[in-house]
C-alpha cells in the first residue's frame, strides 16, 4: 500500500498523533509512550483513547511496540508515510548557508579535493557520515588503444581515455601475437571507435561481433576479440565515492551493535552496494530518500540514505548525501543535501 493511500485512510487526529510520536522518536531515539503524546500532542484526549489510535496505527504497520508496556517506535514505512505526507522541511539559515558558500569557495580557488570537501562539509554539518560520489562524465571517450605482446600468449592493452587517464590490462588470448599484428589491431579499433564514449564503443563491440562476423576478416574478428576482453573491466571515470565522518555512526544507540556496525563498515569498504543505491539516484536525477529496508541492502537495513544528484554544465555527473540512522532529522539534513548538491556542481563548474 502506497503511503499515499495509507494518509487518505488515516484519520486527522491519527495522522497528528503520528506526526508527534515520530517527531518525539527523532529527539530522543527512545519508545514513546500514551502519556507522553498525550502531553506533547495538545488534543484533549485520554491516554486509553490515544492507546487506541496507537492500535490502529501498528494495525497499519506504522508503528511498532518494541517491547511490552513501552511505548511505540514508529516502522520504516511509518517514518515514510511522515517524510512524504507530514514533514515540513527547515530552510538552511541565511548564515549557514553563507558559511557553506564560503567553504565551498575556499575549496574551489585552492588545490584542495573539491568532492572530498563536499564529503566532510556534509558530515561536519550533519554529524553523520557524508558520501560523494567522484564525477563521472557521459562522455568520457576512447582516444586509443594500442596493444603490446607478451610471453605465454598475453598482450597488454594499453587504453587512453579522455586523452589524460591510461589504463592497462593484460589479455589471455588462444595464441602469440607479433608486434606487427597487434599494430594493425590497434589501427583498426582506432579507426572505428577512437572518440567514441565508453558506453557506445561497449555496445558497438557487442553488436560488430555478433551481427557482422561473416563479413570480417580474421585481422577484424581478432581485433574485436581483443577488445572485448580489454573492456569488460575498463574502469569509467569517477567511479567510487569519497566517505566521511562514518565514525560519527557510532554515537547512535541503533547503530552499536557490533555487528550491525560491522556489516555496514564492510559495506563502506566494499562501496559497489552503496554505488548501485546512489546509482538509483542519479538514474532518477533528482533527490531520494531511502528508509531502511528501501535500500534492499540487508547491511543498509538500520540506516538511511537521504542523497542528491549534482550537476555539471547542465550535466548530471555524481550524487552526494548523507548516511545515518533512520530517525534523523529530516526537515534538517533534506535541505543541507540539496543546497550543498547545487553548491558542488557550481564549484566543479567554475574549476572546469
Amino acid at each position: 500500500m502506497s503511503t499515499r493511500t495509507l494518509d487518505a485512510d488515516l484519520s486527522d487526529r491519527a495522522r497528528h498523533l503520528l506526526k508527534v510520536l515520530v517527531e518525539r522518536y527523532i529527539r530522543e531515539g527512545q519508545p514513546v509512550g500514551s502519556r507522553t503524546l498525550s502531553r506533547d500532542s495538545g488534543l484533549d484526549l485520554s491516554p486509553a483513547t490515544i492507546r487506541n489510535v496507537m492500535a490502529d496505527l501498528e494495525e497499519m504497520g506504522l508503528v511498532v511496540a518494541p517491547h511490552t508496556s513501552a511505548g511505540r517506535v514508529p516502522t520504516p514505512k511509518g517514518i515514510r508515510l511522515f517524510v512524504d505526507a507530514l514533514l515540513k522541511v527547515q530552510p538552511m539559515s541565511d548564515a549557514d548557508i553563507r558559511r557553506l558558500q564560503a567553504e565551498m569557495e575556499a575549496v574551489r580557488t585552492g588545490d584542495g579535493d573539491i568532492v572530498g570537501s563536499a564529503s566532510s562539509i556534509l558530515s561536519a554539518l550533519t554529524r553523520m557520515a557524508g558520501v560523494v560520489t567522484m564525477p563521472r562524465r557521459s562522455q568520457a571517450a576512447l582516444r586509443q588503444v594500442e596493444f603490446l605482446p607478451l610471453s605465454d600468449k598475453r598482450i597488454l592493452a594499453i587504453l587512453v581515455i579522455d586523452e589524460k587517464e591510461v589504463q592497462n590490462r593484460i589479455l589471455h588470448m588462444d595464441r602469440d601475437y607479433g608486434a606487427d599484428e597487434l599494430r594493425l589491431a590497434a589501427n583498426y579499433l582506432n579507426e572505428q571507435f577512437g572518440g567514441q564514449s565508453l558506453a557506445s564503443v561497449r555496445d558497438k563491440l557487442l553488436e560488430e561481433l555478433a551481427d557482422t562476423r561473416e563479413t570480417m576478416n580474421s585481422m577484424m574478428q581478432e581485433a574485436i576479440s581483443m577488445a572485448r576482453q580489454a573492456f569488460q573491466t575498463v574502469d569509467e571515470p569517477g567511479q567510487g565515492f569519497v566517505l566521511a565522518g562514518e565514525t560519527n555512526l557510532m554515537q547512535f544507540a541503533e547503530l552499536s551493535n557490533v555487528e550491525r556496525l560491522r556489516s555496514l563498515f564492510e559495506a563502506f569498504a566494499r562501496q559497489r552496494d552503496i554505488l548501485h543505491l546512489l546509482d538509483k539516484c542519479l538514474a532518477a536525477e533528482s533527490l531520494q530518500i531511502f528508509i531502511g529496508e528501501e535500500s534492499g541492502y540487508r547491511m543498509l537495513e538500520s540506516v538511511s540514505v537521504v542523497a542528491s544528484p549534482y550537476s555539471v554544465e547542465g550535466e548530471v555527473v555524481g550524487v552526494l548525501g548523507v548516511i545515518g540512522p533512520t530517525r534523523m532529522a529530516y526537515d534538517r539534513i533534506i535541505p543541507i543535501v540539496d543546497i550543498t548538491a547545487r553548491l558542488l556542481g557550481s564549484a566543479l563548474n567554475s574549476r572546469d
